[in-house]
């Protein structure tokens, strides 16, 4: 997305209960910096691993408390939804966005947008994304798969989805787990043509080589 685009469409944006909150918490970040209009979806089961993984009790001040914990002002161009308003602008295929991204999508999305169920508003935006032919991405945070969740990615697949994994490469040397993060959102963002320079790309100026962990012993 290029900077003097006239007006942004908006970016939908779910987390889900899957492990690796950080990576949907880095690209609200990323997105809410560079001035991109997100709808955000959160559900109940992310918002317990990001108490589980970062300490963040977000409780019923969930936007406020979301923006302070990123160090974002309250005036970015954020929209948060409640899962059960299926009358929110993104139950509507009429209502344009630029796409959607799950980050991460946990096994359960993963089987109800599969199946095209609409259980809550995710499954809902999902559905009209697709139906749309605009870009849906999923990124799933797990291993191993499953016979059932192989299939299940499958589907969304042949339905027009990009399915992913949140698997950080390591050929751009990264320093800090927070090099491994930027890696996968960078990658996701790379999805929707945003420019970014979250990671160094293969073949670009060399860095340092980094221990292995093995070596620092």
């Amino acid at each position: 997305m290029k900077d003097n685009d006239q007006e942004k469409l908006p970016f939908v944006v779910a987390i889900t209960g899957a492990s690796g909150a950080i990576y949907g918490l880095r690209l609200l970040q990323y997105l809410l910096e560079s001035g991109q209009p997100v709808d955000l979806l959160l559900s109940k089961a992310a918002q317990r691993v990001m108490k589980e993984e970062h300490d963040l009790e977000l409780g019923n001040e969930v936007e406020s408390k979301l923006l302070a914990y990123l160090k974002l002002p309250q005036a970015v161009p954020l929209k948060l939804h409640p899962l059960n308003d299926y009358g929110a602008s993104v139950a509507s295929g009429s209502y344009r966005t630029m796409g959607m991204v799950v980050l991460p999508c946990s096994l359960g999305s993963l089987g109800a947008l599969a199946a095209g169920l609409t259980e809550n508003l995710i499954h809902r935006a999902a559905a009209v994304t697709l139906k749309e032919r605009r870009k849906l991405m999923v990124v799933v945070r797990e291993m191993p798969f499953g016979h059932i969740q192989l299939k299940n990615m499958l589907s969304l697949s042949e339905a027009g989805a990009i399915v992913a994994c949140a698997s950080p490469g390591f050929y751009h040397r990264p320093e800090s787990v927070g090099d491994q993060i930027d890696f996968v959102v960078g990658r996701v963002l790379d999805q929707f043509d945003f420019d970014n320079k979250l990671f160094k790309r293969w073949k670009e100026d060399s860095r340092p080589l980094v221990q292995s962990p093995r070596q620092n012993h």
